[in-house]
């Protein structure tokens, strides 16, 4: 199964063990991210390590842990399809979340 995972679902399974983190590391699902994905991630950093109570560099090996399950598709896979979906949604930031779940049903 391949599932397209986005930034709140990431940073859910980085704040609590929980049955998000559960299924992020199940082995018989294959997940994807847009790459900006890490850019949104950098933007709580500070936030989720405040929250969760953890140092700079368990935040990075709790991360590092979270995307060894996660493919990141560099945009160049996915921007031809952000056209075909800016007209099917009001949230832009879901644009390149579905234009990925087009390109990894192409492959």
């Amino acid at each position: 199964m391949k599932i397209v995972v986005d930034a709140n679902r990431v940073i859910a399974a980085l704040i609590k063990e929980s049955t998000t983190r559960e299924i992020l590391f199940d082995k018989n699902i294959e997940f994807y991210a847009p790459e900006h994905i890490k850019n949104e991630l950098e933007k709580y950093r500070n936030e989720i390590i405040k929250r969760i109570e953890i140092t700079e560099e368990e935040f990075e090996i709790l991360l590092s842990l979270v995307f060894e399950h996660i493919t990141i598709i560099p945009k160049y896979d996915y921007s031809d399809k952000m056209t075909l979906v800016k007209a099917e949604t009001n949230d832009i930031k879901d644009i390149p979340y579905f234009a990925v779940c087009l390109a990894i049903e192409a492959t």
